[in-house]
């Protein structure tokens, strides 16, 4: 038997529950969205505080506090590509849990790209390309802590269905712009049970160590939204940075802390990584 096949036994015995608790939780997710009122797409949205042009880039705040999207996206995707030719370092106790993590990071580095064509111009259209990736990485990440609390192969095979789901709430949205009736419950509502999910995955059994790093990855997420929602008080404070670029800055540090959490953790005792048997604690 394969150092692979023997890492994969101890995940591939369900955890039912947690897998009770998810389906749980991902039943009220659904019924409070289907129970919400329509949400339409502000046109407001689209006025940010910080309308700056510098070195002929307009909106230059918002445009370029969007590289650290990029810098995390490929660091990420460069740790996870080293990792898999060098497996006796790997963070994984089976090499299949990497596939989530390399859509998350993936995800991460094409937001760098389609929100910097959106804040070059801010409409509904633009938007699209903002969203797009942004839906990839968090519902790549409720793969990932499938993957890693509950079942391996349960991960693995909801990964397509949830980057579907996340994607087709972003198409949603926009075709409901379109018609004229803008709906936003279903992306709301993606973003929503991602965070929810990273939350929950604080109280599931572990199988590595840093998982509390999981908390600072919402806890900055959480900052962004705030940082988002006062873009004006912001930059109105000191006339220097606005809210929505720091918000940028809050959300790639989030990305930052789940490769940091990928570099620096060991599986916990009773789990078998590449290496043999460890015990180890946070």
């Amino acid at each position: 038997m394969s150092s692979t096949q023997k890492a994969s036994i101890p995940n591939d015995d369900p955890s039912r529950s947690s897998l009770v608790k998810l389906m749980m939780f991902t039943a009220i997710i659904v019924l409070l969205c289907l129970a919400m009122p329509r949400i339409p797409q502000p046109q407001s949205y689209h006025l940010f505080a910080d309308g700056r042009t510098l070195l002929g880039i307009a909106n230059f705040g918002d445009v370029m506090s969007n590289l650290p999207f990029a810098v995390i996206g490929l660091w990420g995707l460069i740790f996870l590509l080293r990792t898999r030719s060098n497996i006796k370092s790997s963070p994984f106790i089976d090499e299949r849990e990497i596939w989530p993590y390399s859509f998350a990071f993936g995800g991460l580095f094409l937001t760098a790209f389609g929100s910097s064509f959106y804040h070059l111009a801010p409409d509904n259209a633009r938007l699209v390309w903002d969203r797009l990736p942004m839906a990839v990485t968090f519902m790549s990440m409720v793969a990932a802590i499938i993957t890693e609390r509950i079942n391996v192969r349960l991960g693995l095979t909801a990964l397509p269905i949830l980057l579907f789901v996340g994607l087709v709430s972003v198409l949603d949205w926009y075709w409901s712009e379109i018609k004229g009736a803008g709906d936003l419950r279903f992306y709301i509502g993606v973003q929503t049970y991602s965070a929810m999910v990273i939350l929950l995955a604080l109280f599931l059994p572990r199988r590595y160590t840093r998982g509390s790093d999981f908390g600072l990855v919402l806890g900055f997420y959480a900052l962004a939204k705030v940082l988002e929602l006062f873009d004006r008080q912001v930059f109105g404070a000191f006339q220097v940075v606005s809210g929505h670029t720091l918000k940028h800055i809050a959300a790639a540090t989030a990305g930052y802390c789940i490769l940091r959490m990928l570099q620096k953790r060991k599986p916990v005792g009773g789990y078998q990584s590449h290496l043999g048997w460890q015990s180890a604690a946070d």
